[in-house]
């Protein structure tokens, strides 16, 4: 999926109530429509999903575990359903604003590492599901970073999910601590 491995090296701010937060995206994760049994839109459009069927640069903000949020971006045209979850980000911005928003992280690595604890510190939650990430007014933005060096870039299947799994559309950074370390996905029980 292109639009994964161009969100790589990319900056997202958020506007949150300590300031502006802002990383720069070293692992992100694809998924798309009805061929992909690991995507939330699988199985068609629903109220839940309908952000993933575009148009692209909208937030798909959606809550598991009965406890975190987690954020994807919408990259194809109206009626395709495809997303890219933002799985991890360096800190780039002011790092007392991210230790004020995340103080439990052990390292800065871990400001942001995995998509609750991105979507965390840049302040998102379900009322942001829907939002242009490319209007400059919005309280969430995407901002084109510098080139990423191609020889960084590693791709590999995607972390914890049961279907799919085994599907390479996991782009990550070579060398950056905030990416998140493999577990392969496992159907729970119960």
């Amino acid at each position: 999926m292109a639009a994964a491995e161009r969100l790589l090296g990319c900056t997202v701010e958020g506007d949150t109530p300590e300031g502006l937060v802002a990383v720069r995206l070293v692992e992100v994760e694809a998924y798309r429509g009805a061929d992909d049994p690991a995507s939330h839109s699988f199985r068609g459009r629903t109220a839940r999903n309908a952000v993933m069927f575009g148009p692209a640069g909208h937030l798909y903000v959606y809550f598991i575990y009965g406890m975190h949020f987690c954020v994807n971006v919408s990259c194809l045209a109206e009626g395709e359903a495809a997303a890219v979850l933002l799985r991890a980000g360096e800190v780039v911005s002011d790092r007392a604003v991210a230790r004020a928003r995340r103080p439990t992280a052990r390292r800065d690595a871990d400001l942001a590492r995995g998509p609750a604890r991105l979507a965390s510190l840049l302040g998102l939650h379900r009322e942001h599901n829907g939002v242009d990430v490319t209007d400059p007014t919005s309280p969430v933005r995407v901002l084109a970073g510098p080139p990423v060096d191609p020889g960084l870039v590693r791709r590999g299947p995607r972390v914890g999910v049961a279907a799919a799994h085994e599907t390479p559309w996991r782009f990550w950074l070579d060398g950056s601590p905030a990416v998140s370390p493999y577990r392969p996905g496992r159907i729970r029980s119960g």
